[in-house]
């Protein structure tokens, strides 16, 4: 194994991984990891939502990162169990230039589905991604 599992005092896992080259520039968190059953659609819903540049793609892993080439990779690891312990919730914050209305109706588009987890009336809108995680979208600025 080329990683130790923790887990913080709430019980959320994290890794802790050996040094990887490809890992060199993204500051202390490497990856947020998306366990899912089809790396390959999850991996092109994400790219068409946030519009970053796909690194890998395949059967059981895909790795998207910002196109400026900052920050954490996004990836996508096929597993054989998806359950609720581990999936992920990302918040979207649309471009300045953009209107939330607007990004939402993009999204949905793209596949996203409209969600009530019980919010209420919030400034952001709940959606799920093809299997069924929950994202907001923000306002912008």
């Amino acid at each position: 194994m080329h990683w130790t599992v923790l887990a913080d005092p709430e019980g959320n896992v994290f890794c802790v991984l050996e040094p990887r080259a490809i890992y060199a520039d993204t500051g202390p968190i490497a990856a947020v990891v998306v366990s899912c059953t089809d790396p390959r659609a999850m991996a092109r819903f994400w790219n068409g939502a946030i519009d970053w540049t796909l690194h890998e793609v395949a059967d059981d892993f895909a790795r998207l990162r910002s196109a400026a080439g900052v920050g954490p990779y996004l990836e996508f690891v096929r597993v054989p169990d998806v359950t609720v312990g581990t999936r992920v919730h990302l918040d979207l914050r649309p471009y300045l230039r953009d209107d939330q209305t607007a990004e939402v109706a993009r999204l949905r588009t793209l596949g996203a589905l409209d969600a009530d987890n019980g919010q209420g009336d919030v400034p952001w809108v709940v959606l799920t991604d093809p299997e069924g995680n929950e994202f907001c979208v923000l306002t912008p600025g």
